[in-house]
């Protein structure tokens, strides 16, 4: 005969059975729970010297941008950095001051967003691949700064235009750190009347809702 299972035994046999059934329907693996998906917009702060001086010139919180896609089942996001690069989106967002993002997407985007120009907007994004940041924030292909990657993806696969184009002198440039920068960059050439686009410019567009933020 044998002797009688002792409670304690008992309890510890309960729970080994409650965390195998919770592996088992949840799974153990630390992907990023999100309602976000391709064709999204996706908005941080950091702090680097220029994104604080981007934030005074554009009175916003947000300094650098990139644009989620779905490749082979997973959530990458397409940013310009040195250089442009794709980067798994839960590492984009650890990247960000305090984890912190914002989430924006297209109005109408199940009806725009087809298969289609998702797949257009894969391949135009997979030819800045590589490109070199443009720290003078030209209005040219040949080096490319974050928001004008995402706005020139869009516009490109869609014809759609996130956020209006403005100029440097739109900005507010009379912070010193701004100051600074410019005249690291310029000297006394500030070309004031280039075309920009900028985070704070694509945030407040009125052609994207909000999705989601942490």
């Amino acid at each position: 005969m044998t002797d009688p299972i002792h409670p304690f035994k008992m309890h510890l046999k309960k729970l080994a059975v409650v965390f195998i059934t919770i592996t088992l329907l949840f799974g153990c693996s630390e992907e990023l729970e999100t309602s976000i998906q391709s064709g999204d917009i996706i908005f941080q702060s950091t702090n680097s010297r220029q994104c604080k001086a981007v934030k005074l010139a554009t009175k916003s919180k947000y300094s650098h941008v990139g644009i989620v896609l779905e490749i082979d089942g997973e959530l990458i996001v397409y940013e310009a950095v040195q250089p442009v690069k794709m980067t798994p989106l839960a590492d984009w967002i650890r990247h960000g001051q305090g984890g912190h993002y914002v989430v924006k997407r297209l109005k109408n985007a199940d009806e725009i967003l087809t298969s289609a120009v998702l797949s257009d907007m894969e391949d135009i994004a997979n030819g800045y691949l590589g490109k070199n940041y443009d720290i003078y924030f030209e209005w040219s292909d040949e080096k490319i700064y974050c928001s004008e990657l995402v706005w020139k993806i869009y516009k490109e696969a869609t014809g759609i235009e996130i956020g209006n184009l403005e100029t440097l002198k739109d900005f507010d440039l009379s912070s010193n750190s701004v100051q600074s920068i410019m005249e690291e960059r310029y000297g006394n050439d500030i070309p004031l009347d280039e075309d920009v686009i900028s985070p704070a410019g694509m945030f407040k567009s009125e052609k994207l809702v909000l999705i989601e933020q942490k």
